[in-house]
This record gives structure tokens, sequence and C-alpha cells, in this order.
């Protein structure tokens, strides 16, 4: 029997939605605490094939999730065409920056990244190996704009403005950097799909501060070209899109990308998303994060909200964002529940 996540990529509408959640490998599981700390800190986790499958693997032994998403981040990506990495203590990432046209000339190649990310690969291979036989196994990779934030940045900021700046200042130089990260994204996830992924998502975290023009320019070609290139690699392959708080934006981005499926925040209603997104195929989300951390009759209530208004259609159950380090692994099962009983 095909995988349900599958069947829902590909069109179908079933009684009860399948769920993942993003972040589901992460700090509110003290599993995932302990394997950290036996890694001695972030990179060396992600660069650890072995630990890095046992983190992706623990949310699915607990939770029985219908889907497993590699545990990476999307900055190895720009570690592997030659930014520095590294991370502050309590601060999150930060990366050398690229501002000039010399800079991006300075990149590795798109096909030279490969031997960098061998440990993601074989990640990937170890779970392909390792999960149930029933749990879709989903590789990822930052989308274009929101890789370009951190590579001008160095670092995450609430309104990308050093990516805006350099986009207002020097468009040429910021359209190269954003066709680097396009072409090596594509050899990434395609190495990804080799190794054993059956599904691949695209993050683009920060696609909300794109507006009109920009937003057609540099969230939507940037993908519906790494969506292109993949599904001639791959036939078949399915492919998530998710530009976080877009807004009127998801309306016609599954048609303009070519992806089979959108993600959706949380600041769009599940009844609008059914409407204006859904009448495209599927769509995954969008129960707010913070019910993970709250729990109770409220997140009974909105779980149940968004059952019942993609039921009509192809739906993925998922959270709009991450989950955070502070939420209950006893809320995580509450909605697990909840979505199967509603079938």
């Amino acid at each position: 029997m095909t995988k349900l996540i599958l069947r829902a990529l590909a069109g179908e509408t079933l009684p009860t939605p399948p769920i993942w959640m993003m972040r589901q490998a992460g700090r509110y599981l003290p599993e995932y605490r302990a394997t950290r700390a036996e890694a001695g800190d972030f990179l060396k986790l992600c660069y650890n094939p072995d630990l890095a499958a046992e983190v992706t693997l623990q949310p699915i032994r607990r939770f029985g999730f219908d889907a497993a998403i590699l545990f990476a981040d999307i900055l190895l990506l720009p570690q592997a065409l030659g930014a520095d990495l590294w991370f502050e203590t309590g601060e999150g990432p930060r990366l050398s920056t690229i501002t000039t046209m010399a800079g991006v000339d300075a990149l590795k190649p798109a096909d030279a990244i490969h031997d960098h990310l061998a440990p993601v690969y074989e990640t990937v291979r170890i779970l392909a190996r390792e999960l149930p036989a029933e749990t879709t196994l989903i590789g990822f990779a930052g989308a274009p704009w929101t890789v370009a934030t951190y590579m001008i940045g160095g670092r995450g900021s609430p309104d990308q403005a050093a990516a805006h700046a350099l986009k207002a200042a020097d468009r040429a130089t910021f359209v190269a950097l954003i066709d680097r990260i396009t072409d090596a994204t594509v050899e990434y996830l395609s190495m990804q799909v080799q190794a054993g992924a059956e599904v691949v998502k695209l993050f683009d975290s920060w696609a909300g501060s794109l507006k009109g023009q920009d937003f057609t320019d540099f969230a939507v070609k940037p993908a519906a070209r790494i969506i292109a290139a993949l599904k001639a690699r791959h036939p078949g392959l399915p492919i998530i899109a998710f530009p976080r708080e877009a807004g009127d934006g998801y309306v016609g981005f599954a048609k303009a990308t070519g992806a089979d499926c959108v993600a959706l925040d949380n600041s769009v209603t599940p009844e609008w998303a059914a409407e204006h997104v859904q009448v495209d195929g599927c769509v995954q989300g969008n129960l707010a994060p913070g019910h993970m951390v709250t729990g109770g009759q409220a997140l009974v209530d909105e779980t149940q909200r968004v059952v019942q208004a993609f039921s009509k259609g192809p739906h993925i159950f998922n959270l709009g964002h991450g989950i955070t380090p502070d939420a209950s692994p006893d809320n995580v099962t509450l909605m697990i529940e909840t979505v199967r009983a509603s079938g």
C-alpha cells in the first residue's frame, strides 16, 4: 500500500490526513538533547551520520509520525559553497558575508559541494534503511532567497534588511548569488533523492518579506527552476514548497512553481486556505505551534478545526511553523490522537 503522505501528495483526499511536524527532531525532546550533548555541538551533530539519523528517528519511535524529515540545517549548503559557518551559543548561526560580485565569484561551483555534504547523504542512506516501511522520508533545503538572506547578512534578522539593501543597491550581484544558490540547491536535493529521500521540501522561511515583483522574481521563479530541474532528473518526485508568510502569494503558488504541495503558516486561516490554495492541490499545515506549549481543549479544538477545514481535499497535517523548544511532548501526543480520531 502506498504511503499515506505520498498518496496525499499525489492529490488523494484521505479520510484521515497523514501527519508530521516541522522540527519534530529537536530540543523539546529529552532524547534529542541527550544526543546533541553526545555530539558536542549542533554542527557536529549535523555532520555525524549515525547521530543525525538517530535524532531523525527519535520522534518516529516516540510518536509514529507518517514522515521523517532529514535532520540537517539550511546553512550547510552555503558552508559547502565556501562560506564560513559557526554557531554562537544561545544566539544561533553566524556566516561570513557576501556582498560583492567578487564574493559570489569566489564561491565553489554547484557541482563541487558534494564532498562537503557527503555526511548528509550518508544520513539519508541510513534513514532509508532504518525507517519503518510505512514512514515517508523527506529531504529538504532552504529556498534561495532565505539562504541568501543569511549569506548577505551573516545572521538571521527580523526584517532581512541587509539582503533587501543589496537587492536595491547592486541587483546584479544579488541575482548572481540567487542563481548560484539555485543551481547548488538542485544538486544538493538531487543527491538527497539518489540517497533515498522520497519527497523534498523547499523552506522559504523569509518569503513573506518579498513584495510584488520581488516575490515573483525571488520566491516563485527560483522555486520553479529548482522544481523543474528536479522533476526532470527524478520523474514523479513529489515536492513541497513553503513560502512562509506569503499571504496572498500562496494563491496560485503551486501552479506557478510546479510544487505538488504548498505548506502554509498559521498567519492564514485554514478556511481561507482551503478556498484559495487547496483548490490547486495538496496543502500542508497549519496549526499554530503555540498549541504545543499550551495544550488543553484549545489544542483539541484548533486541531479539529484545521482537519475539518481541509477535509474536502488533499491535506498533510502539520504545524504552521516549527515546534518550539518549550513545547510539551504530551501535547504532541494529544495533537496526533486528535488528528487520527478525526477520520
